[in-house]
């Protein structure tokens, strides 16, 4: 049986998850983001309390096929950009169309209708995110992180970043690097 889980985004929400199908004496096949496989179907009363104690630590079962198929198609995206080595060299659209076996035009049109944005609007804004990320960790210089998230060059991520944060990437890290010398000095 699978189980579909909304806000489900990092490595942290998996051991949630894990921990609370433990107490139930459910056995899971797969937990991975936005979803969950178990090996048994599920009571009435266990699936409502997996809902309660989910809640709890601010995630939520789904059961509406649009709002399952928005989580996947954030998790996939999400998944792509935060958790990959390298982001895919092929178009997202047909990524994305792929992973999930959906036509992408129709994936698009329920994204945009129900988030309000569009999904390439959604992954720039998490692009964004990740450069920020890679730029605190300072482990890669702008070029490194270019490459790594597929930008055409330098100045095109650039140009989205301040479009995205209104600052430029270098001054962002100099935010940073401000910050720190500050905290120093106390």
């Amino acid at each position: 049986m699978k189980l579909y889980i909304k806000y489900m985004v990092s490595l942290r929400c998996k051991m949630v998850v894990k921990d609370e199908l433990a107490k139930l004496g459910l056995h899971f096949v797969v937990v991975d983001l936005g979803y969950v496989q178990i090996t048994e179907d599920i009571s009435a009363e266990d699936m409502e309390k997996l809902r309660v104690n989910l809640l709890k630590s601010g995630l939520e079962l789904m059961e509406d096929k649009r709002s399952i198929l928005i989580e996947q198609i954030k998790g996939v995206i999400i998944e792509m950009i935060h958790y990959s080595d390298e982001t895919p060299k092929v178009n997202y659209s047909d990524y994305i169309s792929e992973k999930l076996n959906y036509d992408y035009t129709y994936l698009s049109n329920i994204f945009s209708e129900v988030k309000g944005i569009t999904i390439q609007q959604f992954i720039i804004i998490n692009k964004i995110e990740r450069v920020k990320e890679l730029l605190l960790y300072d482990e890669f210089n702008l070029t490194e992180i270019s490459y790594k998230l597929n930008y055409s060059s330098v100045a095109h991520l650039s140009n989205q970043f301040k479009k995205i944060t209104g600052l430029s990437p270098t001054f962002y890290k100099q935010l940073k690097q401000k910050r720190n010398s500050n905290l120093e000095n106390f």
